[in-house]
């Protein structure tokens, strides 16, 4: 089979599409022929030299992808030979075929197709797990969402929008938050030209955010801390504004606060494995109603991956963009 190799760390002409064996499923596991895979952030760091699979994955990019059953492992039940699917990875999307933990599969949505649906394992199993596992938002609660036309972003709003939630969101253009307003979105900041902490104050009667998804870190800490309301929950998902920063204890007390930081791949499988039947249970059957749909801003080649980095990199997107296998 082919995939997309990094020879050596670097910029995206780092990212070598090449001739490599064909992957095994062993106990418990599925082989997948992939129809598409999508570009996230964890993938750039990867091929910059910054953010190494876990031990025993894939040391190709991709933490999700879509495709058809091709083969079974042994002790696998519950799916068959030609099933159409998408999965939550630790590694090895950027090939044309990959090996999954059986408790990472998840049928493609009622209404989704095959290709788009590689846009949502990551996205679905990280919003559910920490907006909603961690944080636990409520109806007529408000969340803030840093980064709401990102592949997080635009399903944080919708899955919010549908148990009845306000939601915030903030990003860098007119158009971006135009987008986010069609998804559902209540409150649009521009973080170019305003500042969200006032926004929030202010289209919430002064109470704040109840809950917070912050990918930025150590850059928005202090004023995450400064937007959450009494009992808020910050759940930071993301370093894209650095690793350290600091914290106001006494703020935290005062409103009796919490704040999470979690990530997904290097969970252990029993974990990954819960995340997704949940997301299953929860999210799923929103696909079928029209609730909530993939958002995809392009697809390409995905032996032109180096192309797929570049446009996530200039942040120009809104959505996922995916990487289609031959």
């Amino acid at each position: 089979m082919h995939a997309i190799t990094i020879p050596e760390p670097g910029g995206p002409e780092a990212l070598v599409w090449a001739e490599v064996p064909d992957p095994q499923p062993g106990e418990g596991e599925v082989l997948v022929e992939v129809a598409a895979s999508a570009v996230n952030r964890a993938d750039i760091m990867q091929r910059q030299g910054y953010y190494d699979p876990p031990p025993g994955a894939s040391r190709y990019p991709g933490l999700e992808c879509s495709g058809r059953v091709a083969a079974l492992g042994p002790g696998v039940s519950g799916w068959a030979v030609g099933d159409e699917v998408c999965a939550l990875l630790a590694g090895g999307g950027y090939a044309e075929k990959v090996v999954v933990p059986a408790g990472q599969l998840l049928p493609v949505p009622q209404g989704v197709g095959l290709k788009e649906a590689a846009a949502l394992p990551e996205v679905v199993c990280t919003v559910w797990s920490n907006v909603f596992m961690v944080a636990h938002l409520r109806p007529g609660e408000t969340l803030l969402v840093h980064g709401g036309s990102s592949g997080i972003g635009t399903m944080a709003i919708q899955l919010a929008k549908a148990v009845g939630a306000k939601v915030a969101v903030t990003a860098g253009t007119k158009e971006k938050l135009e987008r986010c307003a069609e998804l559902g979105a209540d409150v649009l900041i521009n973080y170019r030209e305003q500042d969200f902490v006032a926004e929030v104050k202010q289209a919430t009667g002064g109470a704040g955010a109840d809950v917070i998804l912050d990918n930025m870190g150590a850059k928005y800490l202090d004023r995450n801390v400064q937007a959450l309301a009494v009992n808020g929950r910050l759940a930071i998902i993301g370093m894209q504004g650095g690793r350290k920063g600091e914290l106001d204890i006494g703020t935290l007390l005062a409103k009796r606060a919490a704040v999470s930081a979690t990530s997904l791949r290097a969970r252990p499988l029993e974990e990954k494995t819960a995340i997704v039947a949940a997301a299953r249970e929860h999210v799923w059957p929103l696909f079928a109603g029209g609730h909530v749909r993939p958002v995809v801003d392009r697809e390409m080649p995905m032996r032109e991956a180096a192309e797929g980095h570049r446009v996530v990199e200039e942040s120009g997107h809104i959505g996922k963009v995916l990487l289609v296998a031959p």
